[in-house]
């Protein structure tokens, strides 16, 4: 960890990601962690940060609740400011870092400062709640973006998505029988989630070539 960033992958990489954590665990989850490996592998550099409740978890052993997304913003922002990467720039996260990445994306992407959005497993709806969904900013989008996502989130599975008419700049990878850390039942879909974990990575890196 250099400072409040966690690096992974090469320091002279062709594209940077800046990702955030999800509302409930740190920016060294398990999750986090190997998708930023996986990203690695691909030649990928990935800049990790918590947002500050969940760096004070850290310091007071709290359970410090996730405040409402939006409020959010404005750490992001400051995040990007002090990487001060030179290259491309990619923000996203998983789940609500992704989230509140999508809303300062265009942004940003107007200035300049970044290429593009990833979202790892998007937050479309809360689990069992359908009907309150968080796509409205997402149809206006201009910054270019990639959500890779499970067929099975219980935050918005393949079937609810394909009803939303998402403009064509958002590009999707549905990960078969992924869950929100998009992770697969061998048993039942024949992937595992180092299966996934490759697919997810090998796109996302294709996918920076474009911007």
């Amino acid at each position: 960890m250099t400072g409040r960033f966690l690096f992974t992958g090469p320091d002279n990489a062709p594209v940077t990601l800046l990702l955030a954590h999800g509302s409930g665990a740190p920016m060294d989850s398990p999750a986090m962690n190997a998708a930023a490996e996986a990203l690695a592998a691909q030649g990928l550099r990935v800049a990790r940060f918590e947002f500050s409740y969940m760096a004070a978890r850290r310091t007071d052993g709290g359970r410090r609740p996730p405040p409402k997304a939006e409020t959010l913003n404005p750490e992001f922002r400051a995040a990007v400011s002090a990487l001060g990467a030179t290259g491309p720039l990619v923000i996203g996260g998983k789940s609500m870092g992704g989230r509140v990445a999508s809303m300062v994306a265009d942004d940003l992407h107007a200035a300049g400062s970044i290429a593009g959005l990833l979202c790892l497993g998007y937050p479309f709806h809360p689990p069992e709640k359908p009907t309150q969904l968080r796509t409205a900013h997402l149809m206006t989008l201009q910054t270019p973006a990639l959500i890779c996502q499970g067929t099975r989130d219980p935050f918005g599975t393949k079937e609810e998505v394909a009803a939303y008419d998402l403009p064509e700049r958002i590009r999707l990878l549905w990960l078969e029988d992924g869950d929100h850390d998009l992770k697969p039942r061998k048993s039942i879909s024949g992937f595992s989630a180092a299966d996934h974990l490759a697919t997810m990575a090998s796109t996302v890196k294709a996918w920076t070539t474009t911007l």
